[in-house]
């Protein structure tokens, strides 16, 4: 389970508007890995490798309030 940031610094409010960011400039939608294993990939959507990205929303330390997949594939990129 990530977190997530939009435009770099700003936890969203909700999955809408995590997927409208991701329609305007995926660049703008950052993942943050929260593994203390190391294995999550950490940074912009729009440069991970493809493959499917579980997030919570808004902080995955604090505040829990909604779960989403981010699928990559090539350069297609959908959130469920």
């Amino acid at each position: 389970m990530q977190g997530i940031f939009l435009r770099g610094y700003t936890r969203p409010k909700s999955k809408k508007q995590v997927r409208e960011e991701v329609a305007k400039d995926p660049s703008h939608v950052r993942l943050e890995a929260t593994s203390i294993f190391g294995n999550e990939y950490d940074g912009p959507v729009s440069d991970a490798p493809d493959g499917t990205y579980t997030f919570v929303g808004p902080d995955p330390s604090v505040k829990r309030m909604f779960y989403g997949n981010i699928v990559k594939s090539g350069s297609k990129i959908t959130v469920r």
